[in-house]
């Protein structure tokens, strides 16, 4: 059986290696020969190596540093074997001229160490307990950071410390030890002035305030804005769209929203909104929510952190999902941890009846789900010359089972089958995390896309460039919703930047987008394939915009349901027809097609003909099953949920409130618990 080829990456990664390895022995060599013009082009081969490793490949650099190999090794091996060349190019009787030279070197690296010390102590001192956003943190001494060459010592060294390694060259090159003078003491000038910057913001005025202090102003926060509802979200990398989803049922609730989060860098990935945003990485930090007015936090999503928050008896919590499915994971056993659970309407009610994880009833609460108050209904079959469909598949899960995702499986036979049709346009849009545990879906994904791509190339669709009014639409939305960060901003500075938000921005933002959504739809060419990645266009946007979805047992046809248009589910679990649709009631109205995606052609007839859809009625009851009625509205019926959970949290702090009050009267109960604004 041949051995397969290593991928690219790894080869690059390997040639890379071999290169600096390479030049560092030539150099050694030359040295010690003595042989100048290999020395200089080793040199400069190792130098041009070590660019290329900082800018491209930093995941050789780490393996470098768990050898100890790392910057510093390498650069005072470079720099000491062109000491070597110079001791063998010079005369033996004025080897005590280099001497000076050698001293210099070990005072460079010195101050090298001393500026990453201070770096370190810089970043501590702008590590702060409360990240924010959307929040008027001025009083806490905020400033910009420090360049990032002072912050990271790896592009540090190479930069100070290149002047000393040229002069030495030059000086080995030369015969010219005064060279090598020169470039150590412009490298020492470098590394003096990088300590005396770092020091001066070490100054009590300079840093940002301490981490008591910053705790005071955020208790005092908590008491001036008295918040009521809160979003807590914890998640990894790619997991902010969970939270982004209920970001604007969120705002237009009653009270004072707060988003709490626990992870610093998902401070920049939620999406744009006027909420004020915590950030609370310490659990001792989050605690401080307890005496805070606080009532109810909404959980999008389980994590190993949410345990914590759990913790803090004066709030109520509520878990609500990032969507809902037949998927196991819509009736996870962590749910019975929380006060209540909130689902769309009667068919989860009876998932997690028929689960037996926990979940008693009487905590369940219909409450429909209102990021789809804006989706349309459907309005009759395809009017233009295209039958839209979107294929929007889900990820392959953490369990393994093939029927998770139908890109593995079915994903090119369906799209083959779609782009065979000259009266079809395709949507693509993948779930942003297919690929992540299984490689074979990312492939399987770029294989669809590639079919995309052919087809718009085969169809020659002529694309026009923008038009002025999406162009005009786009840096409007941008301008609202993107903050400009100077270029190696930290989360100080970006909480400087990040204020407390001007009056009426929600309402810009919500017409901005509406604006841009019309205008993208509109500046496409007829016909034209489209694969959808980006935050732009939304997923309902998307659903407003298709005749057609074929999708997987995922939220999304639920959500999909909401439109009444016709849809279809991928079985690619290896079940019979029967047996799928007993399995996942969410496929009861959906068209179920095989792996090979023979029933396409079918499905599209019956979109075009709506004479020949036996399943509208189906849908309708479905949809009535899984959201609740339309009457009210979600977002009514969310909020009266939220209203009635706070009330709750009110009556026990009430409750424990007199009962301390009984077990030490006419005693102070130490940290009294607050109330809040009914």
């Amino acid at each position: 059986m041949p051995v397969p080829l290593p991928r690219p990456p790894a080869l690059l990664k390997g040639l890379v290696t071999v290169t600096l390895a390479a030049a560092f022995a030539a150099q050694a060599v030359a040295a010690l020969l003595p042989h100048v013009p290999l020395l200089v082009a080793a040199t400069v081969v190792s130098l041009a190596v070590e660019g290329v490793l900082h800018r491209w490949q930093r995941g050789v650099l780490s393996l470098f540093a768990k050898s100890h190999a790392d910057i510093t090794v390498r650069h005072v091996l470079r720099d000491l074997l062109l000491v070597v060349a110079l001791l063998r190019i010079g005369a033996q009787d004025r080897e005590t001229v280099y001497a000076p030279l050698v001293g210099g070197l070990l005072a460079f690296y010195a101050l090298h160490c001393a500026v990453q010390a201070v770096s370190v102590l810089v970043r501590r001192t702008r590590t702060l307990p409360v990240v924010t956003r959307n929040i008027d943190a001025s009083a806490l001494r905020l400033s910009p950071a420090p360049p990032v060459l002072l912050r990271r010592p790896g592009p540090r060294l190479l930069v100070f410390g290149l002047p000393a390694t040229a002069g030495l060259l030059a000086g080995a090159a030369g015969g010219r030890p005064l060279y090598a003078a020169a470039g150590i003491a412009l490298s020492l000038l470098l590394a003096v002035t990088g300590l005396g910057a770092l020091l001066l913001r070490l100054l009590p005025g300079r840093r940002p305030a301490d981490e008591q202090r910053v705790l005071e102003w955020f208790d005092a926060w908590l008491a001036s804005y008295r918040p009521t509802v809160g979003l807590y979200f914890s998640g990894g990398v790619s997991s902010a769209y969970q939270a982004n989803m209920w970001l604007e049922p969120l705002a237009k609730l009653d009270g004072k929203p707060v988003i709490v989060l626990r992870e610093r860098f998902m401070v920049q990935k939620i999406a744009a909104t006027d909420i004020p945003i915590v950030c609370l990485p310490k659990v001792s930090t989050l605690m401080r929510l307890e005496h805070s007015t606080l009532q109810v936090l909404i959980h999008p999503a389980n994590s190993g952190k949410t345990s914590q928050v759990l913790r803090i008896p004066t709030i109520k919590h509520t878990f609500v999902n990032h969507g809902e499915s037949d998927k196991l994971s819509s009736c996870n056993p962590y749910a019975k941890a929380y006060d209540e659970v909130w689902v769309a309407g009667p068919a989860a009610r009876e998932r997690y009846a028929l689960a037996e994880v926990g979940v008693e009833d009487k905590d369940v609460v219909e409450t429909g789900r209102p990021q789809l108050d804006g989706v349309l209904p459907c309005a009759g079959p395809p009017a233009g010359a295209y039958t839209t469909v979107l294929y929007a598949p889900t990820w392959e899960g953490w369990d393994g089972n093939p029927g998770n995702t139908s890109v593995i499986a079915a994903g090119e036979n369906l799209v083959r089958a779609l782009l065979a049709d000259p009266g079809v346009r395709v949507l693509y849009k993948p779930h942003p995390l297919t690929g992540s545990v299984d490689p074979r879906a990312g492939a399987a994904d770029l294989r669809v896309r590639e079919l995309i791509r052919a087809a718009n190339r085969d169809r020659a669709a002529t694309r026009a460039p923008a038009g002025a009014d999406l162009a005009r639409r786009t840096a409007e939305l941008e301008r609202l919703t993107t903050s400009v960060f100077r270029s190696g901003a930290d989360t100080v500075e970006r909480m400087m930047v990040q204020t407390a938000p001007e009056p009426g921005r929600a309402e810009a933002v919500a017409r901005a987008t509406a604006a841009w959504e019309e205008a993208y739809w509109a500046s496409l060419p007829p016909g034209e394939h489209q694969i959808i990645t980006d935050a732009r266009p939304a997923l309902y946007s998307c659903f407003n915009a298709a005749d057609l979805l074929i999708s997987d047992v995922s939220s999304v046809i639920s959500d999909f349901l909401a439109s009444e248009k016709p849809y279809a589910v991928a079985n690619t679990s290896g079940l019979s027809e029967d047996a799928f649709r007993a399995a996942f009631p969410t496929v009861a109205a959906a068209t179920v097609l095989t792996p090979d995606a023979s029933g396409v052609p079918g499905l599209l007839e019956a979109v075009r003909h709506p004479e020949k859809d036996e399943l509208a009625e189906a849908r309708s009851e479905l949809k009535l099953r899984l959201l609740g009625p339309a009457e009210p509205s979600s977002q009514e019926r969310f909020g009266e949920a939220v209203r009635a959970l706070c009330a709750r949290a009110r009556d026990h702090r009430a409750r424990v409130a007199e009962r301390l009050a009984a077990e030490l009267p006419g005693q102070r109960t130490g940290a009294e618990v607050p109330t809040a604004p009914r």
